[in-house]
């Protein structure tokens, strides 16, 4: 028989949100889903850049074996004809659905969002999303602008909606088709906010008086950053709004204000996405399909707002590494779902009053990469064998590992990885640790240090973050040869979790290197 799965998957989203402690954000929905999931506080992300975060986590292998560190390569034909997570559950039986972003859209999807591999009919796009990035802002000139800010009334877009709301609409009446044929399904359903332009309902700034936003805890460039590890943040200084600000490459910072009105607005375009996932939930509901859906909740990865003196991802920093993950499982994370009952009822953002907390948390330092095996696993799938060293040719298995025996834990219990080891050497009873990575195409920052293309490749950071450091190296790297040269190290970073919680003082260079 078997559970349905819904995989909810947010542009740019880090865990700003009421179950992760964010005191400013109103993100009732997703709170409430937290309320009955496994909610994983530390979650990450194996490269701060769209396309190869999601061909990683939708394939279950780091950049390394998919040889995507950047749009422009298709896994299958660059790398190996690896096997999807979509495309296993259509194989074992079920209907796979896509609406919005999921696949990042382009060659690195086979300019299909890997269809007919991966999804059992042709994904949907939003018709609304081609006018993502037209001039649509209203600038104080009364003109209209291709902003970063960008507040909108609804009504006076092209079309009256925008992508999100047509893809919950979407995914509502594909929820409507599954109850009445009664297939297995797994619907991904991908939000485009908070992605850049920050392009929201107006309505939602109410909820975030500006006096109340402060700026980011740490807003300057850390003094032992090295250059290589910094990102200067090109798409927003492409903005028309970011241009006029006239701020000086690459370490000028953005003025105060200015830098309020762009977390004002993220955390606006996240109670945007709440409302969104709140309907859709509703209509799970609706459908009588909460007591035999899993549900899974995360984003592609992080953001920087203005800490370290940084905006947007491609870095390895927490802020744009760690992202929300919950599951929520009927029956194992909630006692059973009596047919019929409520579970995921809607609440208004601008009325709700009250937090909600996670029925269980886990502080284990998980990866994105282990996504596919744990999916499987929850849904009674068998699942993916672990990769050898080697798996370019191997056309099913994951180089990230099931967390589902993280789940079976009730509160107070210390929780207990399983013992002993696997084929590769590696042991369950260590901590576990999130590997992330970026490239660079130089030690100091340029036009194309957020996003170099593979060819400019020169210097890869292989980030660790275990539970209580951060360790990353910049090493030499070879692009025609996907090579990393560990004995050129270019710089290191090393922070302490515990009195450095924000990652702003690089011990690399006070300590001695033997300890890893």
């Amino acid at each position: 028989d078997g559970m349905n799965v819904l995989f909810i998957i947010v542009d740019d989203l880090r865990p700003v949100l009421g179950c992760y402690g964010d005191k400013l954000v109103k993100s009732p929905n997703i709170d409430q889903l937290a309320s009955q999931s496994m909610v994983f506080s530390n979650a990450y992300a194996q490269q701060a850049l769209c396309a190869p975060s999601r061909v990683s986590f939708l394939t279950g292998r780091r950049p390394d074996t998919t040889r995507l560190y950047d749009f422009y390569s298709y896994w299958r034909v660059h790398a190996g004809n690896y096997s999807t997570m979509p495309q296993y559950f259509k194989e074992n039986g079920y209907v796979t659905l896509s609406v919005g972003k999921v696949f990042h859209p382009g060659v690195s999807s086979n300019y299909s969002d890997d269809y007919p591999y991966s999804w059992s009919i042709p994904p949907f796009h939003p018709s609304a999303e081609k006018h993502e990035n037209d001039k649509t802002c209203r600038g104080k000139d009364g003109k209209l602008h291709a902003n970063l800010v960008c507040p909108v009334n609804v009504t006076e877009m092209p079309g009256g909606t925008l992508p999100d709301i047509q893809s919950t609409e979407e995914a509502i009446h594909l929820l409507n088709i599954m109850k009445t044929t009664r297939q297995k399904f797994f619907l991904a359903v991908g939000y485009h906010k908070p992605h850049i332009p920050l392009r929201y309902p107006q309505e939602f700034l109410k909820l975030y008086p500006l006096e109340n936003i402060t700026l980011a805890p740490d807003p300057w460039v850390p003094k032992k950053l090295p250059s290589v590890a910094y990102n200067p943040w090109m798409d927003i200084r492409q903005r028309d709004d970011v241009e006029a600000l006239n701020v000086s490459f690459p370490y000028g910072a953005l003025p105060d204000d200015f830098q309020r009105r762009i977390r004002q607005s993220y955390y606006a375009a996240v109670s945007y996405v709440d409302v969104q996932t709140g309907l859709l939930l509703s209509a799970l509901d609706d459908a009588g399909l909460s007591n035999n859906t899993i549900v899974v909740f995360t984003a592609d990865h992080g953001w920087s707002l203005g800490e370290h003196g940084e905006w947007a991802k491609y870095s390895n920093f927490d802020v744009a590494t760690r992202v929300p993950l919950m599951f929520y499982v009927p029956g194992m994370t909630t006692s059973p779902v009596s047919q019929g009952a409520r579970v995921f009822p809607y609440l208004d953002p601008f009325s709700h009053i009250g937090g909600s907390v996670p029925q269980g948390q886990s502080k284990k330092v998980v990866e994105l990469v282990s996504l596919f095996p744990t999916l499987a696993e929850l849904a009674g799938l068998q699942v993916p064998p672990v990769c050898p060293k080697m798996s370019f040719g191997v056309v099913l298995c994951t180089e990230g590992r099931s967390i589902a025996h993280y789940f079976n834990i009730s509160e107070g219990k210390v929780e207990q990885g399983k013992e002993g080891c696997d084929d590769t050497g590696r042991c369950f009873n260590e901590e576990p640790v999130a590997l992330s990575q970026y490239p660079r195409p130089a030690d100091t920052p340029q036009w194309n240090s957020d996003k170099p293309r593979l060819k400019d490749i020169r210097i890869m950071g292989y980030s660790m973050r275990a539970i209580d450091y951060r360790y990353t190296l910049w090493v030499q790297f070879d692009p025609s040869n996907f090579s990393a040269n560990f004995k050129d190290v270019h710089a290191g970073e090393l922070y302490m979790m515990e009195n450095d919680p924000n990652q702003d003082y690089n011990i690399y260079n006070n300590t001695s290197h033997g300890w890893l």
